[in-house]
């Protein structure tokens, strides 16, 4: 079918969203990336976690080129985080605690994205705003050192902006210093190591060993990007509303408004999503026939885990539906509901049974 994804029937977007997970699984179990993650842990063993906007050019594994499943993420609307939010702070010490119980340290990637062509490309939960953006990035790691310390011998927090024209990263550092990586070329990358110890001095020498790969692999990345014809994707079509976790496979420009589960007020980010929505169809961006709202919660093991990830996701999907049906009830008829749980060892979702709720 050669008609654009945005523009097909809500019943074919969706049959093509759930195709894209079936295909992210099938990538992610496959033995030769199973392989690829066991060398590169053998290799590399600092626990990389990135918390970043939901947007879908936001793909670390991509632009870094690292085998999926080693960056370990935090997506969010606007990319808004507060470690003062009791389940987002629990989640983070929990997985900190857990790396640094098997001798691991921990990389955590804070990032904002804006546009260097256009302002309007940069992050709407900021308005595109880059100085907002920016500055709560900043706070993030202010607050990541009040919870781990400032010492940042096990967990190194590290402020990255990304430049979605190139897919280019910028790395910040001490005393306002930035490495821009869209500055340096694939022959320039043995120069790197002196650059990043200049650029944080503090920083374990294992992190910086374990940091270096990604940075390489952006480097090549952006050369592979300037070389292509790449589209920029300006306009935003987004036609799914996804609540919880465990959405890796959604890794589409302008498809997709993801909301953690982290916020004790999840009605704010939900309302915005659907305004959002609702301004892509009376636009005319995305047909008006409907949308997706899904909802996700990941579990490790069968029995009590995917029970608890069977509940959770439920909850979250009739939350979120009963304050679209409030806020925005002639919107909420045209909403088709899944609610799936995550099979995180196989990234696999699965779409659990019932009636699809509109």
């Amino acid at each position: 079918m050669n008609t654009p994804v945005h523009s097909r029937p809500i019943n074919d977007r969706i049959d093509w969203l759930m195709e894209l997970s079936r295909n992210h699984s099938a990538s992610f179990c496959s033995p030769e990336n199973h392989l690829a993650r066991q060398r590169y842990l053998a290799e590399h063993n600092t626990l990389i976690i990135a918390m970043k906007c939901m947007d879908g050019r936001i793909h670390l594994p991509y632009v870094t080129q690292t085998p999926l499943g080693i960056i370990h993420p935090f997506r969010n609307l606007g990319g808004i985080f507060d470690l003062g939010w009791p389940y987002l702070g629990d989640l983070l010490a929990d997985t900190v605690q857990e790396a640094v119980n098997a001798g691991r340290r921990v990389l955590i990637i804070i990032t904002y994205h804006y546009s260097k062509g256009a302002t309007e490309r940069g992050c709407a939960g900021f308005n595109c705003d880059l100085d907002s953006a920016r500055e709560h990035a900043f706070s993030i790691r202010r607050q990541v050192e009040a919870l781990f310390g400032n010492g940042h011998q096990t967990v190194y927090p590290l402020v990255c902006g990304f430049e979605t024209d190139e897919d280019a990263l910028l790395l910040h550092g001490r005393d306002q210093l930035c490495l821009d990586l869209s500055t340096v070329t694939p022959a320039d990358t043995e120069e790197t190591r002196s650059r990043i110890a200049g650029l944080y001095p503090d920083m374990p020498a294992p992190i910086q060993r374990d940091l270096l790969p990604l940075v390489h692999g952006n480097i090549q990345h952006i050369a592979d990007i300037r070389e292509s014809d790449r589209e920029l994707n300006i306009e935003h079509r987004e036609w799914v509303i996804c609540i919880g976790r465990g959405f890796d496979f959604l890794h589409a420009p302008n498809l997709a408004l993801i909301i953690g589960p982290y916020s004790p007020d999840l009605s704010h980010p939900i309302r915005q999503a659907a305004g959002i929505i609702k301004a892509n169809m009376e636009a005319g961006r995305v047909p008006d026939d409907g949308f997706l709202l899904l909802s996700s919660a990941p579990y490790q093991e069968p029995g009590t885990q995917k029970a608890r990830a069977t509940l959770k996701s439920a909850f979250l999907s009739e939350f979120a539906a009963n304050v679209i049906h409030q806020e925005f009830p002639e919107l909420a008829e045209r909403m088709v509901t899944r609610s799936a749980i995550l099979n995180w060892p196989e990234r696999r979702l699965e779409v659990q049974p019932g009636k699809p709720g509109t």
